[in-house]
Formats: structure tokens, C-alpha cells, sequence
């Protein structure tokens, strides 16, 4: 069972041709609202997706804004632990989504900085704490001595990048970044697989977007290339990843099976728009694995000569 505690944020996403320039106005196509927010979405992740059973701590404002949100981790059969802020309001994110796919993501936290220590619930039952950086650092790194303490495995999307002391480092299992998260983190920037080598946690995952994944699990590396979808918003797909991989390991999958679920699912993320709406479901992501033949040969060997592999 995994608790994920992190940010729930009500998405406001525009499409437009492209994302603006700083000072310039951009025209914008359609305007939809979606429940979003890491944390919310990693958890409709591991339950829509990965099929696991799943809680969420979060925290919300008494307003309008957390009913959309609330409601999408009912819907995903998430139990909640929710702590309301009734000085705050609900986290929201303001996102421009260009006809590419790509996006640019303005985050206001509101309710999620008051997310505190004392809020975790009982870690009994517990076999995975998922968390973000959308909340508070101190609240991050008390919630992992907590877990650890208890013989739970900590997982931490470090997002967004920002530096972590070695007090939590020291507390997580695994550690899931993509290549900007990963750069932030070590002090000399070499290759990819000598910049995992560098953290000193047991495991590290890193996201490479349209080439795939890779891991460094103790010594030993693996690689997933990605699977081809024609992309339509980028926005949860990371999240979707990670909490699918987290999904898997909870149910006794290897690193390279968690790998291939994780990137399937990110990749039928990828061709629906929202952040929680386009999460496939576990039995979508059968299907779509079912129908994947094996990678070619020039994929693998393309992605281990970018990891420095070869």
C-alpha cells in the first residue's frame, strides 16, 4: 500500500501556437480547467494507472478551487488524508500548453505550504511513501526520517529542482529526476550514468523524455527507450511515470518491468490533454505494452551511447 503526501493544484491550462517569449503576448485557442498538482497526480497515477492501492495526504483552502480535486482522487479510489487551511486558498497552476506539446507551468502553492510535520498519519500498512517538492522542504525531509524509521521505502520525485541536504538523501530509497533535476543535484556534470553515480541514495531513476529512461540501482545500470505515440500535451506525464513505477514496484515488479509499465503509461499520458484526465488505465497500459514489439536495435543502442553506456 502507498501513502503519497504532496501538492494538489486545480491546472487553469490555455493552449496556444506557442509558449510566450518573456514580455510578449501570445494569442491564445482553447481554456479548460483539470485537477492537477505532482502530488495529486502521482497518486491517481498509482491507482488509475498502476492498480495499486493508494492515500493521499494532502492539504486544501475551504474554496471551490479543491472540489474538482477531491473529487478526481475519489473517482481514482484514492483515500485521502486532507488538511484544510482555511487562511489559504487551493493551490492552482496556470499552464500554456503549445500546439508541439511542450508546456510552461507557473505554480501558486497556497494550501500546500501548510502541509507540517505532525500532519502524517499512521505509516502502519504502509509499504511506500511517495513524495514532491511542491511542498515544504522541512515537511518533505520530516515525513522521510519519519517512513524510514519505520522500515517503509521512501521514493522522492525530486520536482522541482532545488538542492537536497544530505539528511534526506540519506532517507530516500529511490530517487526519481529528469535530466534538469539530475544536473541540479550533482557537483560536476559528467555523463548521465556518472552523474547517477553521484547521488549518494541506494537508487536513482532519470527520465530522458522522448529517448526513454534510465537507473542505476546499488552498481548495476538499466536502460527503457521510449514507446512512440504522436503527443498532444505533455503535462502529468511525468508524474504518470513515476507513479506507475512506484505502482509496479509495490507490486513486486523488477526495475526493468517498472521501467516498461512506467514508460507506457507516460507515453498514452502524452496523448490525451490534462494532467489527472489523461492517466490511462492499468488495463490500457496492458494492452498497449501487449501490442509494442521489441525496440530495435538502433533505439538501444542510440540510448546507451547517450547515457555513456557503451
Amino acid at each position: 500500500m502507498i501513502l503519497v503526501a504532496g501538492s494538489a493544484n486545480l491546472d487553469f491550462v490555455v493552449r496556444a501556437q506557442h509558449i510566450p517569449a518573456p514580455g510578449e503576448t501570445v494569442l491564445g485557442q482553447e481554456f479548460k480547467t483539470y485537477p492537477g498538482g505532482k502530488g495529486a497526480n502521482q497518486a491517481v497515477a498509482c491507482a488509475r494507472a498502476g492498480g495499486a492501492a493508494t492515500h493521499m495526504l494532502l492539504a486544501v483552502g475551504r474554496d471551490t478551487h479543491a472540489d474538482p480535486l477531491l473529487a478526481s482522487l475519489k473517482a481514482a479510489d484514492v483515500e485521502l488524508h486532507t488538511v484544510l487551511a482555511p487562511d489559504e486558498p487551493t493551490g492552482c497552476a496556470f499552464i500554456c500548453v503549445a500546439d508541439s506539446a511542450e508546456n510552461a507551468i507557473t505554480v501558486a502553492p497556497g494550501a500546500n505550504l501548510c502541509m507540517a510535520p505532525e500532519h502524517l498519519p499512521d505509516l502502519t500498512g504502509f509499504s511506500h511513501l511517495l513524495m514532491q517538492l511542491e511542498i515544504p522542504l522541512p515537511t518533505v525531509i520530516a515525513y522521510a526520517l519519519a517512513a524510514k524509521a519505520q522500515g517503509l521505502k521512501v521514493v522522492l520525485n525530486a520536482a522541482p529542482a532545488q538542492a537536497l541536504s544530505a539528511e534526506l538523501l540519506a532517507a530516500v530509497d529511490l530517487l526519481i529526476v529528469n535530466e534538469g533535476e539530475l544536473a541540479a543535484l550533482v557537483p560536476y556534470p559528467v555523463s548521465l550514468m556518472t552523474n547517477l553515480a553521484q547521488i549518494a541514495v541506494p537508487g536513482v531513476v532519470v527520465t530522458l523524455g522522448h529517448r526513454g529512461c534510465a537507473a542505476r540501482l546499488g552498481n548495476n545500470f538499466f536502460t527503457q527507450t521510449a514507446y512512440p505515440v504522436e503527443a498532444v500535451d505533455t503535462t502529468g506525464a511525468g508524474d504518470t511515470f513515476c507513479g506507475v513505477l512506484v505502482a509496479a514496484l509495490d507490486q513486486g515488479d523488477s526495475i526493468t518491468q517498472a521501467m516498461a509499465r512506467a514508460s507506457a503509461a507516460a507515453a498514452l499520458a502524452c496523448t490525451q490533454p490534462g494532467a489527472q484526465s489523461s492517466i490511462p488505465t492499468a488495463a490500457a497500459i496492458a494492452a498497449f505494452l501487449a501490442e509494442q514489439g521489441a525496440p530495435s536495435e538502433e533505439s538501444i543502442r542510440s540510448l546507451r551511447d547517450y547515457c555513456g553506456l557503451s
